[in-house]
């Protein structure tokens, strides 16, 4: 069994409002947990898909992707504000869907990326805008006053006088405060000073690249990331390194291990966490779920191991800390009560569910589902993720049969890996019930040829259950 480093969640109160609805006072939790479901102050899960993060004092504001399960259109940027990078408070839709035009209904809008002019003390928002058929791409912006917003969208970001025709993209702001734009496969443009326009293009088609650009800067050195295309699945990202940003560009090849697929992620973003002591390099990407974007798409992010021109993620880390004052990251040791192996019998299943010779219960059928009842402060579920898993229902409920968390786990891997698959927020000690459902449904999708990709099945795979106490 792989190692694992649970963290102990700090106490926490819960506040039922006058809405019938249940919100968790700061903190809810004290780790960052990847490839969870995360929750913000009204017990909705974070929608920041494609994101990027900006610092403003000493709060973090995170914009991204507001998802729907539905379909792949536009359904607004949202923005939520964070002091420790662990704990979302959902601020606004920072840029709604317009009554009309390029990003209105049924339109594509995706990677906003924001940046502060250091010139003009304005809030230039960059995203992806496109057709749903991806035919009608250009790079487009919006301005603010406020970091919050609201941002008012001004169109396509013009290069000698044309919009730039691309879709994935990214944003970076170099140290003297220069601004450049990021587009797929190698092409990099510098910003004017007040970021609503273009000065130059200073890289074009750097070999190797792909699309999704990320990048960040260490001791002169550019790192330049990417990742590959194969739609939604994830895939082995890249890098590439220079000393000057225009180039010449060297391809270093993947820094996360080979097969691993990025740890089941496509890069989006990199944020330094700059402290005393040290600068922690944050690497934020997406582990898409497509359909279910909004309810069950979660994010990896990990510590960057960086050493001259060299980039890399070893090994992946499930829960870890930083301190936001040195720059310093750390992991904690496994702490609170496993349930695993013989004593999972303690566990009450319903339906066909199958035990292997790993002790892992497995079922594919809908409506089966699992429960158990423990008291403490919250709980972590662990599973396999394999190529035919799918999605399931997690639901906590309170001794009165509230409930109080609700979520959408997907057990879908490319590759079979056993890896934590929620992690409650943390709730006043108490005795609480679990119940885990297999939905019968799957993240499954097709390509312009109509060829399909995903999950090839339904399963929902427990290994273990770890109670906070």
């Amino acid at each position: 069994m792989i190692q694992r480093l649970i963290i102990i969640f700090l106490f926490a109160c819960i506040t039922i409002c006058s809405d019938g609805q249940t919100h968790f006072k700061q903190p809810a939790y004290d780790a960052i947990h990847s490839g969870v479901p995360w929750f913000d102050q009204h017990r909705n899960t974070v929608s920041a898909h494609g994101a990027g993060i900006i610092k403003e004092g000493d709060r973090y504001y995170l914009f991204g992707e507001f998802k729907t399960d539905s379909a792949n259109v536009f359904n607004g940027f949202a923005c939520y504000s964070s002091t420790d990078l662990y704990n979302w408070t959902f601020e606004c839709m920072a840029l709604p869907v317009q009554e009309e035009g390029k990003l209105g209904p049924n339109r594509v809008g995706e990677r906003p990326k924001v940046m502060k002019s250091p010139t003009t003390g304005e809030y230039v928002m960059f995203m992806h805008v496109d057709s749903l058929n991806y035919k009608d791409q250009y790079v487009g912006y919006a301005t603010a006053q406020h970091i919050t917003g609201p941002y008012t969208f001004k169109g396509p970001i013009l290069y000698e006088g044309k919009p730039v025709r691309r879709w994935d993209m990214g944003a970076f702001q170099d140290e003297d405060g220069t601004g450049y734009l990021l587009v797929h496969h190698g092409d990099i443009y510098q910003l004017t000073a007040n970021y609503r326009g273009i000065e130059k293009q200073v890289a074009s088609n750097v070999p190797g690249m792909g699309e999704s650009p990320a990048m960040l800067k260490k001791n002169g050195v550019y790192f330049l990331l990417s990742s590959n295309l194969t739609s939604w699945e994830r895939n082995d990202n890249q890098y590439h390194t220079a000393r000057n940003i225009a180039g010449p560009w060297t391809e270093q090849g993947l820094f996360a291990p080979e097969g691993s697929l990025t740890w089941n992620s496509q890069c989006s973003f990199v944020l330094p966490i700059m402290g005393t002591q040290d600068t922690t390099f944050m690497y934020m990407g997406d582990r898409w779920s497509f359909p279910k974007q909004n309810s069950a798409a979660t994010y990896v992010w990990q510590p960057l191991e960086i050493d001259g021109e060299h980039l890399s993620i070893p090994a992946y880390q499930e829960s870890w800390t930083v301190d936001l004052s040195t720059g310093q990251y750390k992991l904690l040791q496994t702490q609170g009560t496993e349930i695993e192996g013989k004593v999972l019998d303690a566990v009450n299943f319903q339906g066909n569910w199958k035990v292997d010779s790993m002790a892992i219960y497995r079922s594919d059928n809908k409506d089966d589902h699992f429960s158990h009842t423990f008291t403490g402060t919250g709980l972590k579920l662990y599973g396999v993720a394999r190529p035919d898993g799918g999605y399931a229902k997690v639901c906590i409920r309170d001794q009165k049969g509230n409930t109080i968390i609700e979520s959408v786990v997907d057990m879908y891997c490319l590759y079979p890996t056993e890896t934590l698959k929620f992690v409650s927020p943390a709730l006043p000690k108490d005795t609480y019930t679990v119940v885990v459902t297999v939905m019968g449904e799957r993240g499954n999708w097709s390509d312009k040829r109509r060829s399909n990709y995903g999950s090839a099945g339904y399963a929902v795979a427990l290994k273990s259950i770890c109670i906070q106490p």
